[in-house]
């Protein structure tokens, strides 16, 4: 799928970074969630939304205690099924489940960098499935790269990785800041708005 350097560069930043990077990019992929389940029915959104707090408080808090296995079957029971919706939007709900086990995962196992640059991939290729189902085709990296959606993705990844390798240690400041601005924002990686 899309690579880019910042897969490479991740590897300079420390565990704590690699979770808040990858909070971020949930925190931008939980809106396609949420509107499937407002869509279809399927399940309540909260669940994932909760799930991403606890992630977001063990950032924060510095002895929180949060059972990542249990968070983790939570989650596998709120993932849908692919086969039993007709409606494209079940894809990006998969994505960002499948995003969050990995940050999950990686709390399990503390292996950050393998599961931040898995998140980075789901969530271009969340951008890049979208493309190609509109179009109607498969398309090329070197095509996929150049369309405006591919490259706001990145722009928004690599942002986000700056703010975090500008810190010496872990500012507890900086990530409720992204938190925030991500949660006021409330738009996903393909565009889906939660607040209109």
């Amino acid at each position: 799928m899309l690579r880019n350097p910042i897969h490479l560069r991740l590897e300079k930043l420390s565990s704590w970074q690699h979770y808040t990077f990858m909070a971020c990019l949930c925190e931008r992929m939980y809106p396609n969630y949420k509107a499937f389940c407002q869509t279809t029915g399927f399940n309540d959104p909260a669940i994932y939304r909760r799930i991403l707090d606890l992630v977001w408080e063990a950032l924060v808090i510095k002895d929180a205690k949060v059972n990542f296995d249990s968070q983790l079957e939570k989650l596998e029971d709120a993932i849908p099924d692919a086969e039993q919706f007709d409606i494209y939007g079940v894809y990006p709900a998969i994505d960002a489940c499948v995003a969050l086990s990995e940050l999950l995962h990686a709390h399990l196992s503390g292996e950050t960098l393998e599961h931040a640059i898995a998140v980075s991939e789901m969530s271009i290729r969340t951008v890049a499935m979208l493309e190609m189902t509109e179009a109607n085709r498969e398309m090329t990296e070197d095509e996929l790269k150049v369309l405006p959606s591919i490259e706001n993705e990145w722009d928004v990844q690599w942002e986000i990785f700056r703010l975090l390798a500008e810190c010496e240690e872990r500012d507890i400041e900086l990530i409720k800041g992204l938190r925030a601005d991500l949660k006021e924002a409330a738009i996903s990686n393909i565009g889906i708005n939660l607040t209109q």
